[in-house]
């Protein structure tokens, strides 16, 4: 059937081959790792945030995930090992002047570079496409160029002057090794951090339960301080009930002696001076004479 009016089939077309294996853009590749939010899958925008493997995300995509991690998303997998906002750092990048982003209108009439980063080195200038190794410090956020790092080496921060070290580094948007690099150590910092909890749980475990004995070793003699009490308190009743003469003279007798002891006139302290004494009442340039004073008809608060 077929093949007739002159018409010549070729090879390809009675046989069949192997498929061919479809390979991936390398271009489309790097621009969705270091244009787009890994979670979210939209364009990065401030404040973007690195996870301890290196991955680019949206702040906002984070945050949506932990506050509903129910939620059903086609990258779930990617954000799997971020338990909560300590897991990630927000990154410290510098703009690259030459990306003009939405501005710019795209007609058609003049080349676009798609390797144009949006981000660059601030020590080298380098742009951050994809084709050159960039890492972040986990204390500052900073991020830096490998070329950099190599070339000026110095345990300071080049942008913000603070202290890292070589554990500190962690690499963007690395190959498959380095993730599984990045994986292992992360494992191992939380593991020290589980650690480090236990033992802080159990030396205040030990700190408490010495005090807690303390406490009842002193329970005792606040019951029999509480027994004497009761047992002054029935004797008391006791005279009380035998003799309420003898009880009214000991309660003047209790009240004449907490007088004495809180009653004490300024004026026969014989450390203060004369000028303090005359700011009281008390003192005789205060005190009006018999001259002075109103009758008890126009009576003031003044009349001593």
């Amino acid at each position: 059937m077929g093949c007739d009016g002159g018409t010549i089939p070729k090879r390809h077309e009675l046989v069949k081959g192997p498929k061919k294996v479809e390979k991936v853009d390398k271009n489309a590749e790097l621009a969705a790792k270091w244009k787009y939010c890994a979670l979210s899958q939209e364009k990065l925008r401030r404040p973007i945030v690195s996870c301890e493997l290196g991955r680019l995300y949206n702040k906002d995509a984070i945050i949506e995930y932990l506050l509903d991690k129910s939620a059903e998303r086609p990258n779930a997998e990617a954000v799997a090992h971020i338990r909560g906002i300590k897991d990630i750092k927000e990154l410290n990048l510098t703009d690259n002047p030459e990306w003009e982003g939405e501005r710019r209108t795209t007609k058609g009439d003049r080349y676009e570079d798609i390797h144009c980063g949006m981000f660059i080195c601030p020590v080298v200038g380098l742009e951050m496409n994809g084709k050159h190794r960039f890492c972040y410090l986990q204390t500052c956020g900073c991020v830096f160029s490998d070329r950099a790092l190599k070339e000026v080496k110095t345990d300071i921060c080049h942008k913000c002057g603070d202290l890292f070290k070589d554990d500190d580094l962690v690499v963007l948007n690395g190959t498959k090794e380095e993730v599984e690099k990045l994986r292992e150590k992360m494992g191992e910092k939380r593991a020290k951090a589980k650690t480090k909890k236990s033992k802080k749980n159990k030396a205040a475990e030990t700190v408490s339960t010495p005090s807690e004995s303390k406490e009842d070793t002193q329970s005792p003699p606040v019951d029999v301080a509480g027994r004497s009490s009761l047992q002054n308190g029935d004797e008391s009743s006791q005279s009380a009930v035998a003799g309420p003469s003898g009880s009214s003279t000991s309660s003047k007798d209790t009240k004449s002696s907490t007088a004495s002891t809180t009653k004490r006139s300024i004026q026969d302290m014989e450390g203060k001076s004369e000028a303090f004494k005359s700011l009281f009442t008390t003192h005789s340039s205060a005190k009006r004479s018999k001259d002075q004073t109103s009758n008890w008809v126009t009576h003031t608060p003044y009349h001593f």
